[in-house]
């Protein structure tokens, strides 16, 4: 059953509590939502069946949350607090958090705001780029993904990274007012040696074919207790829903 908190700007946040167990927070990439990006792909399941309990967000501007659309409400900052603010109204104190993609950069907003809230860090969808290379939260390159969500001519987008999010932000549901407002309000990657003081055990699982994300592992070796996972013959889009992702993320969580 959708459950619903009111962030400190007033904006509603939907989340969804599942199985019994220790809690997990899930929290969903970019023009999905929780119910796309977990339930669909086999994560309840796998997750409930190895002992734990769920805690799935839907992201301001996505699924059942409310969808402004103005850049500014879109800071990773304010979506890192919508998380703590669903961790409260669900009474949970600390807990481990899986992120994809969008998820996963907010995760790491999180850890550096909320470290005593957060037992550890699974990362799917983020990579090497995080740290070099075609970054999606570059400004010139967010606001040409949010021009390829906007515009009425789809034969016009050229640059196949954005008509693979206009693509996926044309699925039923979906307001791309509001998505177009959340790729600009996309915030900067965090310094290199603010990622390299985090403690916490975190894993960086990613598919082999994705170019969005790039390799895990440069991104796993910053971190002082960070493992890579490699998913092979999966791309960004298609690696959350593969067995051996869900596999890498439980057992990192059981160890």
């Amino acid at each position: 059953m959708t459950e619903f908190v009111k962030a400190a700007d007033g904006i509603r946040i939907a989340f969804e509590r599942v199985g019994e167990g220790p809690p997990v927070l899930l929290v969903h990439g970019f023009a999905s939502s929780k119910e796309q990006n977990w339930k669909s792909t086999g994560w309840y399941g796998s997750l409930t069946e190895a002992g734990f309990s769920i805690i799935a967000i839907d992201n301001r501007g996505h699924g059942e949350s409310d969808k402004p659309h103005d850049a500014l409400l879109y800071h990773h900052d304010r979506m890192a607090e919508d998380v703590l603010a669903v961790m409260d109204a669900a009474g949970v104190g600390a807990a481990p958090y899986v992120g994809y993609s969008m998820g996963g950069l907010i995760g790491l907003r999180f850890l550096a705001l909320f470290p005593d809230r957060m037992t550890r860090l699974a990362l799917g969808g983020v990579g090497e780029t995080y740290l070099k290379g075609p970054r999606v939260s570059d400004p010139e390159r967010r606001d040409a993904i949010a021009d390829a969500l906007l515009t009425d001519d789809k034969d016009s987008i050229t640059d196949p990274r954005a008509r693979m999010f206009r693509d996926f932000a044309e699925q039923k549901g979906k307001d791309r007012l509001a998505l177009a407002a959340c790729m600009r309000g996309m915030s900067p990657p965090l310094p290199v040696p603010l990622l390299q003081s985090f403690d916490k055990p975190i894993l960086v699982v990613d598919g082999d074919q994705d170019f969005v994300a790039g390799p895990a592992g440069p991104l796993a070796a910053i971190f002082l207790h960070g493992t890579a996972a490699i998913v092979p013959g999966r791309d960004h889009m298609s690696a959350v829903g593969a067995r051996p992702t869900r596999q890498a993320v439980v057992d990192f969580l059981k160890s």
